[in-house]
């Protein structure tokens, strides 16, 4: 039996990995922003565009499973190579956490809020449930990743449709805190966290050789979800933000619920808290998806030990989704130390610059194959440029710690390579 994905389960995949928690946690977080998020969700949504692009052109060129790693592996050697897949491979872990702490909090709002225990129990059983799904294999999670996209259009444009009806400017207002900040500082702090929400448009190349004719497949998925992700975004940030006052925002754990229930009374919020749910339990699967395809790549690869590589009679990777699972643990555990808006914004502020390392020697590598290649394509270095001086860009004005954090993601992969270069050379030795 064929169990590739197609066309339909690809673009899901892509639209699935960026929309899901930051849409449905970032009011919360841009509401004192006012206006200016327009401008963050312009310039992080044309720098997503572009970085689309350049993940479009590498997958043409190289379409394997694993995706950025196989892109430095190629263009700079195994160690580059190894160091781009491990902190990917790391840091979908952090990702995952973000969207099991939405989930959660969703579901909080139907059941009634949990002690630190209990939340800590639906997570937990979030994450089993999402493992299970994907140890069925490629197709099954894509198949049921395209149903819940598609889903997801019914609270993206039905609600924001619906609150354009009571929009009133007034409701968008600047904090005083923000207005006393340079524009410059305030923008800067804008796209790191609207970054957030495209941060996962690469996925579709992870899982390539699981796609059907993923050199054209993969590229178009990519670029077109991408694409709709951009106006998702927008409509809604305008949509959302312009319904309810902005000091409702301020403490709320479930935005779209709480406009729901400003708007309309009634048990709408429910209806809305439901939906929402399930659809961050979708971006959890597909960020799942991803992680065990991108230990799957490198086990292939032999930058980690085969046994990550073991699949299933369903194809699916099955150590490497345990592993994945298991390392997302010990972070819910932790997030359950502080209050929710503290813990995303710290998760968002990591996550973004880990993943900014990932998305710098992917658009360096473009640059280098290109360079390589007898027919070189100006299109190529226009968007390979663009995206490289857009990641240096946010990465030269973020403050010292997040960096020293997020390289801590980076570091934790160095034992990891000296004893499989180790073990690889004694083998060497031995044959």
């Amino acid at each position: 039996m064929d169990k590739k994905i197609g066309f339909p389960s690809t673009i899901a995949l892509v639209i699935g990995s960026q929309v899901g928690s930051g849409i449905f946690l970032l009011p919360t977080i841009l509401a004192p922003f006012g206006w200016y998020s327009v401008f963050g969700w312009i310039i992080s949504g044309t720098c997503a565009i572009i970085l689309a692009t350049v993940f479009a052109r590498l997958c043409f060129w190289l379409p394997r499973t694993g995706g950025p790693h196989v892109f430095a592996t190629e263009a700079f050697g195994p160690i580059i190579g190894f160091f781009t897949g491990w902190t990917y491979w790391v840091i979908s872990w952090v990702s995952t956490t973000a969207v099991i702490i939405a989930a959660s909090d969703y579901i909080g709002l139907l059941t009634g809020q949990f002690f630190n225990n209990q939340n800590l129990v639906i997570q937990l059983l979030l994450l089993l449930c999402v493992a299970l799904l994907n140890v069925r294999g490629v197709r099954a999670a894509g198949s049921l990743e395209f149903v819940l996209t598609v889903l997801k259009f019914i609270p993206l444009i039905l609600l924001p449709a619906f609150c354009l009806i009571y929009f009133d400017s007034n409701n968008i207002k600047t904090e005083p805190e923000i207005l006393s900040s340079s524009i410059s500082n305030t923008l800067n702090n804008l796209v790191m966290l609207t970054l957030w929400g495209f941060i996962g448009l690469e996925s579709g190349t992870t899982p390539a050789e699981s796609i059907e004719n993923p050199s054209i497949t993969i590229p178009v998925a990519i670029i077109m979800g991408t694409a709709i992700v951009v106006f998702l975004y927008l409509f809604n940030n305008i949509g959302i933000l312009g319904a309810m006052p902005s000091y409702k925002f301020l403490h709320s754990k479930a935005p779209y619920a709480d406009v729901a229930r400003y708007l309309f009374g009634g048990q709408w919020h429910i209806l809305i808290s439901i939906i929402a749910s399930i659809l961050c339990f979708g971006t959890l699967n597909a960020w799942t998806l991803s992680s065990s395809q991108i230990a799957l790549g490198l086990s292939r690869d032999n930058f980690l030990p085969s046994v990550l590589g073991k699949t299933n009679r369903n194809g699916a990777p099955y150590i490497a989704i345990l592993v994945s699972s298991i390392g997302t643990m010990p972070l819910l555990y932790l997030a359950t130390c502080s209050n929710m808006p503290f813990q995303i914004e710290e998760i968002i502020d990591f996550s973004v610059i880990a993943f900014l390392f990932i998305y710098l020697i992917s658009c360096l590598a473009l640059l280098k194959l290109n360079f390589d290649k007898s027919h070189r394509l100006t299109s190529a270095w226009v968007y390979g440029v663009a995206g490289t001086l857009f990641c240096i860009w946010i990465l030269f004005q973020t403050g010292t710690k997040t960096l020293l954090f997020a390289f801590i993601f980076v570091l934790t992969g160095a034992p990891v390579y000296f004893l499989k270069n180790k073990k690889n050379r004694r083998l060497n030795i031995e044959s």
